[in-house]
C-alpha cells in the first residue's frame, strides 16, 4: 500500500522570552489508508483531525517543544487516542505550555513504523535542546521541524537555543543523509539536504 506525505498548514503565534510572532506551521501526516503519524500539533486541531480522516494514529510526534509546535498536542492525543512523543530535553519548553500534561519520551535512534516503513529519530539540538528530526529512508525524506529550512538553519537567538550546536547537528546528523533527501520543514517550503549544505560555510561565517 502506498505511503503518502500530506501537509496541513495552520496559523497562530509563537511565544517565547516575552515576545509573540505570527507564524504559519506545517503539520506533516505520513501514512497509508490505515495508519498515520502526525508530525507536530500546531495551533488548531480541527484541520489535523480532518486530514487524519479516521485512520489509526500511531503517534503525535512533536519535533520540539516550542509552543507553536505543541499547541494542540493534548487535544489531538485525546481525540485520536494516540501518544504524544517528545525528546525529554525539551521538557522545560513543554511545561511552559502544558504544565499538567505528560508525554512519552523519544530517544535518539528510536524507530517508528507506519505502513510498512520505518522512521528514525535523529536528536539534533540547537534550535532547542530536544529538537529531533525524523528520517524515513524508504521515502527519501526527513522531517526537520525547525532544525533546517529552505535557506538555512532554524533560529537560535532565543532562550534554550545555540548556534554552534545547531550547526554541529546539521553537519554531523543531517549532513550524513543522502544529498537528495527531501527536507519537510516546520515552516515554509520543502528543500533538500544537498541543496542546503552547499551553503554551510556561509552559515558559519554569518553566525546566528
Amino acid at each position: 500500500m502506498a505511503i503518502n506525505i500530506d501537509r496541513v498548514v495552520t496559523s497562530g503565534t509563537f511565544e517565547l522570552d516575552g515576545g509573540s510572532w505570527e507564524v504559519d506551521n506545517n503539520i506533516w501526516l505520513v501514512g497509508d489508508d490505515d495508519d498515520v503519524i502526525v508530525f507536530d500539533a500546531a495551533h488548531d486541531a480541527g484541520p489535523i483531525v480532518m486530514a487524519v480522516g479516521g485512520r489509526n494514529v500511531v503517534a503525535v510526534v512533536c519535533t520540539h517543544g516550542h509552543n507553536d509546535h505543541i499547541t494542540v498536542a493534548p487535544e489531538l492525543s485525546d481525540a485520536l487516542d494516540a501518544p504524544i512523543l517528545l525528546h525529554p530535553a525539551d521538557d522545560v519548553l513543554w511545561r511552559m505550555t502544558h504544565p499538567d500534561r505528560d508525554f512519552r519520551t523519544v530517544d535518539d535512534g528510536e524507530t517508528l513504523r507506519v505502513g510498512g516503513i520505518e522512521l528514525h529519530a535523529l536528536h539534533t539540538p540547537g534550535h532547542s535542546p530536544g529538537s529531533v528530526c525524523w528520517h524515513a529512508p524508504e521515502l527519501n525524506a526527513v522531517f526537520s521541524g525547525d532544525t533546517l529550512f529552505q535557506g538555512g538553519p532554524g533560529a537560535t537567538g532565543r532562550s534554550y537555543s545555540d548556534f554552534p550546536t545547531i550547526l554541529s547537528s546539521i553537519s554531523e546528523r543531517l549532513g550524513k543523509l543522502p544529498g537528495d533527501t527531501v527536507v519537510y520543514t516546520g515552516h515554509g517550503d520543502t528543500t533538500t539536504i544537498g541543496g542546503e549544505l552547499v551553503n554551510y560555510d556561509e552559515w558559519v561565517k554569518r553566525g546566528s
